[in-house]
């Protein structure tokens, strides 16, 4: 609160030191974070990262954990009106960061091989079908309302029984640009926890993905059992 001066953070994750290079920082600022740019540090060399006043709702800025610090540098104000710098972060392997959507291709389909890898590895799957999609255009992303037909797995109670008629319900965010949309039938969701949020992974229609899991499983290939119906 009312930055001044700078300071330095360094994330030392509870692991083996030789770990650390397989490692991905992520950061997310607040949505009103003022008053300070925050640098990559390293050997006393700085690579601005997020420039005060940027108001990008909800961007994620990730880099390799061997890139270097945190430094966290105040601004001059013109003025004496409350300032709060904050951020948060998530320290991951470099594998799992990348599955977080990439870059060149956030909508690609993925193919036979990536889903069923997605339904081993992923922090949530389950079967169900979108009841809706709402669009948040300041911040590039939809929301998909997701009804449960079927829980195989969550690491965090982002699905949840509601109301009387004991529905499992839960949100999904993924970006703006794939043009979710409502629509009939049953998918496999798949995907993972950033920040909290249960980010899209892998959704094929849940037929295609029996079809996949029967070949693979018929042919010994599946990397992990998983009742399919």
């Amino acid at each position: 609160m009312y930055p001044t001066g700078a300071l330095i953070v360094n994330l030392r994750p509870n692991t083996s030191p030789a770990s650390y290079k397989h490692l991905t920082v992520c950061i997310k600022p607040f949505k009103d974070s003022a008053g300070a740019n925050i640098y990559l540090e390293k050997t006393g060399e700085l690579k601005l990262l997020v420039r005060d006043g940027d108001r990008s709702p909800g961007k994620v800025y990730c880099f390799g954990y061997d890139q270097g610090g945190l430094f966290i540098e105040a601004t001059p104000q013109q003025d004496i009106s409350r300032k709060i710098t904050g951020f948060q972060y998530e320290l991951m392997s470099k594998g799992m960061a990348s599955d977080l959507h990439t870059v060149s291709a956030p909508c690609r389909p993925c193919s036979d091989t990536e889903v069923l890898l997605a339904v081993c590895t992923s922090d949530f799957v389950i079967r169900g079908s979108i009841q809706d999609v709402t669009n948040e255009a300041e911040e590039q992303e939809s929301i998909i309302h997701v009804g449960v037909n079927k829980l195989y797995r969550q690491k965090s109670k982002v699905f949840q029984l509601t109301g009387e008629s004991g529905n499992w319900r839960g949100q999904i965010k993924t970006p703006l640009e794939c043009g979710v949309k409502p629509g009939d039938g049953d998918f496999l969701f798949t995907g993972r926890m950033h920040f909290g949020e249960a980010r899209l992974g892998c959704a094929p229609r849940f037929k295609d993905f029996q079809r996949m899991y029967k070949e693979a499983k018929d042919k010994g290939l599946n990397p992990c059992e998983i009742g399919p119906d």
